[in-house]
């Protein structure tokens, strides 16, 4: 019997999650989502729900602290219950956080404090880990599953107040190659997705982001910049099963930015 095919997007209910859940769903995958968001913002969540299911498939959505233990933990067990009857599979598992401190380092009045920088690599670098562990405990995964996790330019680079986020982006990509090594008997790929700038919620956090935007429109040989369903759909065709050979990297999916000076 042909198990039903799911994908896990954490971050799920805006910017490059919500993109990638419908156009997963639009490819034929059920999807789970996870997001943390307040009241006011539930209606959209609600819509995009609604969207999937136009599409012709199903949907379940948490509203949680992805990067807490026990929503996590509590969450997989429900997805182990759901995708027992009938029998379905975990194909993708996105990791899509955005949620962190952006402050100095050093050298200001106020600079970041212990406990805001690891909670910033908890949750947008070493959260993937824990989730692919109790994913793999439960059996959610078979032989062909994708991992992606969205990087930035910012992972490599130095751009004001950024620097908790870039640690955790890093710490993100090392995540990836161990587990592209780690999976690779398993059948199961690990890839990073580095965007460029796109216009998201997450950008908008960043102070003076107008201006990343624009030199961003300059330097893309697109003369535009990113979009949210541009790296939806190259994920999507990441899903093929003729991607199996492609696993540890970090995928540029910016329209040509990166090469431009």
């Amino acid at each position: 019997m042909n198990k039903q095919p799911w994908a896990l997007i954490l971050g799920a209910s805006s910017g490059f999650g919500e993109a990638a859940a419908l156009e997963l769903a639009r490819v034929g995958m059920n999807i789970f989502g996870v997001h943390l968001d307040r009241r006011d913002k539930l209606p959209h969540v609600a819509e995009l729900e609604q969207k999937i299911r136009a599409l012709g498939r199903e949907s379940q959505f948490y509203n949680g602290n992805a990067s807490d233990d026990e929503i996590r933990q509590d969450i997989v067990e429900q997805l182990h219950q759901r995708l027992a009857e009938p029998p379905g599979v975990l194909r993708v598992l996105m990791h899509s956080l955005a949620w962190g401190s952006l402050k100095p380092l050093a050298g200001a009045e106020q600079v970041i404090s212990k406990k805001q920088l690891e909670i910033t690599a908890d949750t947008m670098g070493h959260s993937l880990v824990y989730w692919v562990q109790d994913c793999l405990r439960a059996g959610l995964f078979d032989w062909g599953g994708r991992i992606f996790a969205m990087t930035s330019a910012g992972g490599a680079r130095v751009i004001p107040n950024y620097g908790p986020v870039s640690a955790a982006k890093a710490i993100l990509e090392a995540h990836i190659r161990q587990l592209a090594v780690e999976l690779a008997p398993a059948g199961i790929t690990a890839n990073a997705i580095l965007a460029g700038v796109t216009d998201t919620p997450a950008l908008r956090q960043i102070p003076d982001y107008q201006k990343i935007a624009e030199l961003a429109r300059k330097r893309n040989p697109h003369g535009r910049l990113t979009t949210p369903e541009d790296v939806a759909r190259s994920i999507a065709a990441l899903c093929h099963p003729a991607t199996y050979w492609m696993t540890g990297n970090v995928i540029h999916v910016d329209g040509g930015e990166s090469v431009v000076g």
